[in-house]
């Protein structure tokens, strides 16, 4: 397998060898591909992200393949061979593919990607990349974002491509870009997003001179869609190593551009008015909730990120000395809720994330455990189905040296717990209502549907929070006794 760069060093024919084993894995789907290729009279390459993961040994089922064939040629290569064609990327020169494959003993479902060789750059004031057609691989990779993902391997022959360095800067675990860093931003500024989300999964340094080209340009980050920003920052906060990629962001000053209120999380303090810091707090906060996670949990994380951007706008210097942030929680749920509507997020994520941002702070009243039951059924039904995930993040939210006070407050959240189990396990607490439906209301007091049922729904649901359970008669009978206070009030 020869070396474009002819270099023969052992670790990297060693590296070399890895990929090759990791291609042999996936050849029967990769040299088939290949060979309708090349019977059409074009050239088919593995490139990018799929040759990094091969000579990183870990190469998964979506593969990516460029070739010198135009868009038609390759939906009229694919069209008889895949299970499945997409041309949703077709307008920049892709095609998907799906293909299901014996591989060694078991059947796998491939993600296949192939796009044409194409250079593309953004207009100054466009937000949309201006996509033109190249004629050479080595066109080809000079315009990726990083070396690491410029490296090539012709099949079905298995000739390696790598013209920018890229398997000395994957065995080195640095981020470089194939030209000039300030050339490559400015073709797209979204890799500036790329370099910080790259860092985060693969858990690479960035060099230096692609950071001081980041802090030089990143005001350019603003012409690039919200969708585009939000996708490569969920990449960034699900990837195994956030902290490394945010503190690149907030570090060069693109997060001031994408997330502004993470940077201003960073709030000064002197020697006599002592607080946290708050900034690297929420890193903590953030590691701890993935500490608790069963799998990466957007939403989880997001919160953990976000739970205390209300902070500086609530900072408030006392008169003994103290610092508080009183109601922080409810101005930083607006903030996050604008925030994220902004980055364009669905509606379910945004209303999730934003409220629990506003209960992260609700436990603080439990104290030793003098909350009553009725307050514990309200803490379970404001939470819903987020429970477990405010669970997660409350336990994360201790970030305190002092053991004896992490300790008391693990005890005590233990105590919450144990008690919300208690009553779920009594009471049904998943699905709180009230002990009579609408239809039995409506019986009951022999009226229609209106503002008088609702009112009396409310009335029960409040009686259940306070009181739990209650029999039928019961039931019955207060809402008859509220029913009277009413028409004798209307």
């Amino acid at each position: 397998m020869p070396n474009a760069n002819e270099d023969t060093s052992p670790a990297l024919n060693q590296v070399q060898q890895r990929a090759v084993s990791e291609l042999l894995r996936v050849a029967p789907v990769a040299d088939e591909l290949a060979r309708r290729f090349q019977e059409a009279g074009f050239s088919l390459a593995l490139v990018g992200g799929s040759v990094r993961d091969a000579l990183l040994g870990r190469l998964g089922n979506d593969l990516d393949f460029t070739t010198d064939a135009r868009p038609e040629d390759v939906l009229k290569i694919v069209r008889p061979w895949a299970d499945a064609v997409w041309e949703v990327g077709i307008a920049f020169g892709t095609v998907g593919v799906q293909k299901q494959a014996r591989v060694g003993d078991a059947d796998r479902c491939f993600q296949i990607e192939v796009t044409t060789y194409r250079s593309e750059a953004y207009d100054r004031s466009s937000r949309k990349p201006e996509v033109s057609y190249g004629d050479s691989i080595e066109e080809d990779l000079v315009r990726r974002d990083f070396t690491v993902n410029a490296m090539a391997v012709a099949l079905p022959e298995k000739t390696f491509i790598d013209p920018h360095g890229g398997i000395g800067d994957l065995e080195a675990r640095v981020l470089r870009t194939p030209g000039t860093p300030e050339e490559s931003f400015s073709d797209d500024p979204l890799r500036m997003m790329r370099a910080a989300r790259f860092a985060a999964q693969l858990d690479f340094d960035v060099a230096p001179e692609v950071v001081t080209a980041i802090k030089d340009m990143a005001g350019r980050i603003e012409i690039v869609s919200a969708e585009r920003v939000r996708d490569e920052l969920n990449k960034l906060i699900l990837s195994a190593h956030p902290r490394k990629g945010l503190t690149l962001l907030v570090d060069t000053g693109l997060a001031g551009h994408v997330l502004p209120e993470l940077p201003a999380l960073r709030l000064e303090s002197d020697e006599h008015h002592r607080h946290k810091d708050v900034y690297h707090h929420t890193l903590i906060v953030l590691e701890q909730a993935m500490a608790l996670e069963e799998e990466p949990d957007l939403a989880l994380r997001l919160a953990a990120l976000l739970h205390d951007i209300g902070k500086p706008r609530t900072r408030r210097f006392e008169k003994d000395g103290r610092v508080s942030f009183h109601h922080h929680e409810v101005v930083g749920a607006k903030m996050t809720k604008k925030r994220m509507i902004a980055l364009k997020y669905s509606n379910e994520l945004v209303k999730d994330v934003s409220r629990l941002v506003e209960l992260h702070l609700r436990f603080h009243g439990y104290g030793t455990g003098e909350w009553t039951d009725s307050a514990v059924r309200r803490y379970v039904r404001d939470a819903g189905p987020l429970l477990d995930r405010l669970h997660k993040l409350t336990r994360s939210d201790c970030t305190t040296r002092n053991k004896r006070k992490a300790a008391a407050l693990s005890r005590a959240y233990d105590g919450l717990e144990e008690r919300i189990a208690q009553l779920q396990e009594r009471e049904e607490l998943d699905a709180i209502r009230p002990d009579l439906d609408g239809n039995q209301i409506m019986e009951i007091l022999g009226v229609k549907p209106g503002p008088a049922v609702g009112k009396a729904y409310k009335y029960l649901l409040e009686l259940r929070l306070e009181n739990g359970p209650m029999e039928h008669d019961a039931a019955v009978a207060a809402l008859k006794e509220w029913w009277a206070e009413q028409e004798e009030q209307g």
